[in-house]
């Protein structure tokens, strides 16, 4: 058991993902149903308590592995474009954030300013528009100075390596939906005005889920979709039927009749279709060739679809999913109802005399600062 170890821990490593901050649950002076995070003072009490007590002295490197803000989840302003998100509204959109959870912005600044504590932030599709360099800027200048040179932005839409045999991706690299290139998703008008060219699933965020999450804040929540339709189509039958058309006909208007004037080819529309329904796919099926196959990945470790999981195989690897810090209504048998599990992955590293690391990787499940201030997640 983890609390048995007696050996040195050398340095830890802390991996969060899918916080989704949004725009605060009142907006201009109404209920806003966008907002899925609600747990500010715990994620305070999470990075007070990783920087003091016994990691205080400790090494602690903090990776939020994508989506800690849900720029997709904004009520409406009015620099809103329909066709491309322009620069203006993104950064209205991040000081909306900003504004509405000071007191987590506080707690990281306040968690980087201690000895030896380093952030890295991977960009998700929730938060792509961080390809503006004012975006960044925003952010860091909420920060204090000292905490601005230990905080690292993440860009890369393969993989990040926080230590030997461990693997990190947020997650959205793995649907065809939410695929984008930071290096192409920023294009200029005539004038000189930026604007950030989104892949096509967040349009269907914006276009098809926030207007349906009105009427029924759980819509994004539920896990798995398969289970939720079924149900839905029982119980909930014309909010769901209106829920289907919309998503069929979002689907055959922007994505099949677009690509099939590019293509003009039946077999091309059939194979993108497929990559794109990889929505259905159940993520350990979609990565486990990708486990087995490379020698150098011990862990893979996820985000993305909020489901928190811990699996280990035959040959010793791992894949783990982080889950997410917002509600969810979970239709599985044995997982019941409706939760908020507040998970995340730990590693704690130990070097052995050949520099070889030891890796003691956990999922954990976050109950706030007491005697035992977390569960290991099973």
């Amino acid at each position: 058991m983890r609390f048995l170890r007696k050996d040195k821990v050398d340095r830890s490593i802390i991996i969060i993902s899918d916080v989704h901050l949004g725009a605060g649950a009142i907006v201009n002076q109404r209920r806003n149903y966008l907002e899925d995070f609600h747990y500010d003072k715990e994620l305070v009490d999470f990075l007070e308590y990783y920087s003091t007590g016994e990691y205080a002295g400790r090494e602690v490197k903090l990776i939020i592995n994508g989506d800690l803000f849900d720029l997709l989840a904004v009520p409406f302003v009015k620099y809103y474009d329909d066709e491309f998100w322009s620069e203006e509204a993104s950064l209205k959109k991040l000081e909306m954030i900003l504004d509405a959870h000071p007191e987590v912005i506080t707690a990281i600044s306040d968690f980087l300013k201690q000895k030896k504590k380093s952030a890295v932030f991977i960009i998700g599709n929730h938060d792509a528009e961080f390809v503006f360099e004012s975006l960044q800027k925003m952010l860091l200048n909420r920060l204090s100075e000292e905490s601005q040179k230990k905080f690292e932005f993440r860009f890369d839409q393969s993989e990040y390596v926080p230590v030997k045999g461990v693997v990190l991706k947020h997650g959205h690299e793995y649907e065809v939906a939410h695929q984008f290139d930071p290096k192409e998703s920023i294009i200029e008008d005539e004038n000189g005005k930026k604007y950030f060219l989104p892949p096509w699933g967040s349009y269907y965020v914006t276009r098809i889920i926030n207007k349906f999450k009105e009427e029924r804040h759980w819509i994004n929540g539920v896990r798995p979709i398969k289970s939720m339709l079924i149900h839905g189509f029982i119980f909930d039958t014309l909010y769901m039927l209106r829920f289907g058309l919309a998503n069929a006909y979002y689907f055959i208007m922007v994505r099949c009749i677009a690509f099939f004037k590019q293509t003009k080819s039946i077999q091309s529309l059939l194979a993108m279709v497929r990559k794109e329904l990889a929505l259905w796919k159940d993520y350990e099926e979609l990565t486990m060739d990708e486990i087995s196959e490379r020698d150098d990945i011990q862990a893979l470790i996820v985000g993305h679809t909020h489901e928190p999981v811990f699996r280990t195989y035959a040959n010793g690897k791992m894949f783990i999913n982080t889950g997410t810090w917002t509600k969810m209504y979970h239709m599985d048998f044995g997982k019941g109802g409706e939760d908020a599990r507040l998970t995340y992955a730990q590693i704690d590293v130990r070097y052995k005399k050949n520099d070889e690391p030891e890796l003691d990787i956990a999922l954990n499940q976050w109950e706030g600062s007491n005697k035992h201030p977390f569960s290991e997640f099973n």
